[in-house]
């Protein structure tokens, strides 16, 4: 098992993302942690045993309903209408 000190977070631990890389493969967009979790770049995870840890949800964070058009200062948009 895991020889750090301290110790890696076991593989069931709610910390378990914050073992130590053993294995980095970013071409291919993965790595093993010292406690078995291959972890991806999209932050999702393979646990040992197969169990998939989806990535997190940035659905409420970066997606919008509308586009978010910037609306330019007053008188640049009197710059504009003359042109």
């Amino acid at each position: 098992m895991c020889k750090h000190q301290p110790p890696c977070p076991d593989v069931l631990a709610s910390d378990r993302m914050a073992a130590r890389v053993m294995v980095s493969h970013p071409e291919q967009g993965w790595s093993l942690l010292c406690n078995g979790v291959v972890l991806f770049d999209d932050a999702g995870a393979l646990l040992p045993g197969g169990r998939e840890v989806a990535p997190p949800s940035m659905v409420g964070v970066f997606w919008h309903p509308e586009p978010v058009v910037p609306t330019p200062p007053p008188g640049v948009r009197a710059l504009a209408a003359a042109a």
